[in-house]
């Protein structure tokens, strides 16, 4: 190699202190400061349940965006992956392992449904890489590893919310269940309020099963009309329980239905309409709370969302981005161990939803609402603390 003259190797160092090029050390490795951080999200973004994945991308998305704008994490701007499992089973586990191997995400955000969940968390837990539910109340979630967390309480809770809502402000003794038989979220609902609703003094006269995507219900509400019931609770998702309200006015079956978070979506009015009127459910935050927290966050989704008001799914997708991102700078670094350890540490966090602590369990403590549907729009009714 033949040697370089003087005037050569001055314009290499010009160029060099020009930042043209690196001529005191080789490039950064991948993953080092100055890379993006990427964060995997799974969630429903089309199929029978996309009001909820659309809703919590949209959360998701607004979060990321603002802790982008204010400098990032670690110095480092966050990436968000996302990916769509079509609201179909068996797609999570597809997208997730893609995510974790392929895009070399730090973190997972999802799903809404429980079942999802339950179908991601074994891998995230056997890559040790933590995930975060927003949404997913079914205990079995986080009960997958030490990896698994969420940001919603648990359907123990909820289920003991409603059976003390339909006994002391509805004053009913005696309820019929419907329940999804093929579905995680519905069947732990269920059981968790059929057992605190007894406990207290009612009656369980009847329980009847469907599966997700039945769309004709009369059989079983035929039969829940003969047992004489005061009220029908219904632990499953919007589209269902929309068609079961009509249905039920249909066979003039004129009591209250009510069920859990599975039922928020704007979905619910308009498959249901007139026949949800007076229906209730138990959900996680409502954008009627005049808190400061909650107000600025309704502003600035209705700005960045063209007028939508955001619903439990967006605020709690918001609150599992900004719980994340809290644990990454807390753990100073983007570690998987770390950042398990910072999120387990999680306290008092200031949340949309609600100040979360993270108990022993990786599950959230906090209030549920119940809202009602009034004139065609949801209706905040009472704040039932843990």
């Amino acid at each position: 190699m033949h040697k370089l003259s003087r005037r050569s190797v001055l314009a290499l160092l010009a160029v060099c202190s020009l930042g043209l090029g690196s001529c005191s050390k080789p490039a950064a490795p991948a993953g080092s400061a100055g890379d993006t951080i990427k964060v995997g999200e799974f969630a429903s973004l089309t199929g029978k349940e996309a009001a909820f994945g659309q809703s919590s991308h949209k959360g998701t998305v607004l979060a990321i965006e603002e802790l982008n704008a204010a400098g990032g994490v670690l110095g480092r701007k966050l990436e968000l992956v996302s990916e769509d499992n079509q609201s179909k089973p068996g797609e999570s586990a597809t997208i997730v392992k893609k995510l974790i191997s392929r895009d070399k995400v730090v973190a997972l955000l999802g799903e809404v449904a429980s079942s999802r969940s339950l179908e991601a968390a074994p891998i995230c837990q056997a890559a040790r890489i933590p995930m975060i539910s927003p949404s997913s109340t079914n205990p079995a979630v986080t009960e997958t590893g030490d990896y698994i967390f969420r940001v919603c309480f648990i359907d123990p809770f909820q289920g003991v919310v409603m059976a003390k809502f339909a006994k002391d402000t509805l004053k009913i003794r005696k309820v019929a269940v419907l329940t999804s038989v093929s579905s995680a979220y519905s069947v732990g609902l269920a059981k968790y309020f059929t057992e605190r609703f007894a406990k207290d003094g009612g009656t369980i006269a009847l329980e009847q099963k469907y599966s997700e995507g039945d769309k004709d219900f009369k059989a079983q509400l035929t039969a829940i009309k003969a047992a004489g019931v005061e009220g029908i609770f219904v632990p499953g998702y919007y589209t269902e329980a929309a068609l079961i309200c009509k249905q039920a006015r249909d066979l003039g079956l004129n009591i209250p239905l009510f069920g859990g978070d599975g039922w928020e979506a704007p979905q619910l009015i308009e498959i249901g309409g007139a026949a949800v009127e007076g229906c209730y459910y138990s959900t996680h935050y409502s954008p009627e709370n005049q808190s400061p927290a909650v107000t600025n966050f309704v502003q600035k989704f209705k700005q960045r969302w063209n007028g939508e008001t955001p619903d439990a799914m967006a605020a709690l997708a918001y609150d599992s981005a900004s719980v994340l991102a809290d644990a990454i700078k807390r753990a100073g670094s983007t570690e998987g161990a770390k950042v398990r350890a910072a999120l387990a540490a999680t306290k008092d966090f200031a949340a949309v939803s609600g100040n979360t602590t993270l108990d022993a369990q990786r599950n959230a403590t906090k209030s549920a609402v119940v809202v009602t549907i009034k004139g065609g729009a949801f209706k905040f009714v009472e704040t039932v603390a843990p």
